[in-house]
């Protein structure tokens, strides 16, 4: 049987190329609103849930002491090396491995971070309470992800929907959800604050790798939202195009 870690290497070692290079990822001012929400300052260590291809590892590095990166997919930490790299950034460090349970001591960083993963996650609250543990007291967890629309059917469609066009995908999170989940996790009630991340439908069509039978599923689901925004994507038509924001919460809370 595939497990989810499984599907998660397969859909992101082909996803590394157009994900690194994608405009919603490399967004500096989105990027800039991350580490600036986190209060992260010259003498914080950082540590990147998930870190994909390298872009909040070193946004970080930018302005604090030391940040260190952890993902499953080798492809994707190849890529932030390159990033950092090419930044001449030498503040940096990178692990390949499984976040559960995360391979850091105790309190090892100040600011523990994931950004656009937890609706990868199977058990979202073992991963929260993994980068609680690995933060210094004090020091601040914050996570950033999708957030489903607080109308059931809507989010049960863009789950469905998700599932559909990336397998990886498990569930995006209301926000009601999030902060039941830091409260779980042991964690202090989080500061918050959103945003959204735009894209047209043939964009983000191109980025991703459903099954066949499914794009036009997946097609026909963003048509049908037109009508009563059935996804909680904002869809809408321009011209010959479908065009539609992501809902992006950031989490940071103190610990």
């Amino acid at each position: 049987m595939t497990s989810n870690a499984d599907i998660v290497v397969d859909q992101f070692t082909r996803q590394a190329a157009p994900f690194a290079n994608s405009s919603a990822m490399r967004d500096e001012d989105a990027l800039r609103l991350l580490v600036e929400f986190s209060g992260a300052s010259a003498e914080d260590t950082v540590l990147d849930v998930a870190c994909g291809p390298g872009l909040v590892v070193a946004a970080f590095a930018k302005v604090c002491r030391h940040a260190t990166g952890i993902d499953l997919t080798p492809a994707m930490i190849d890529r932030a090396r390159e990033h950092a790299g090419a930044l001449g950034l030498n503040n940096v460090d990178w692990r390949v491995g499984n976040v559960l349970p995360l391979p850091f001591p105790d309190g090892a960083f100040s600011v523990v971070a994931s950004r656009f993963a937890f609706h990868h996650f199977p058990d979202p609250l073992a991963v929260l309470r993994e980068m609680a543990r690995v933060c210094t007291r004090p020091g601040r967890v914050v996570v950033a992800d999708i957030a489903a629309s607080n109308d059931a059917t809507r989010a049960d469609a863009l789950n469905r929907m998700e599932r559909l066009r990336d397998p990886s995908h498990t569930k995006a999170l209301t926000m009601a959800e999030m902060r039941v989940l830091f409260a779980q996790a042991g964690l202090s009630t989080p500061r918050e604050t959103c945003y959204d991340v735009h894209a047209d439908l043939e964009g983000l069509m191109a980025a991703s790798f459903p099954a066949p039978a499914d794009a036009p599923i997946i097609r026909t689901m963003f048509e049908d939202s037109l009508a009563d925004d059935g996804l909680g994507m904002k869809t809408r038509r321009k011209d010959d195009r479908i065009l539609l924001s992501y809902p992006i919460a950031i989490y940071a809370a103190d610990v």
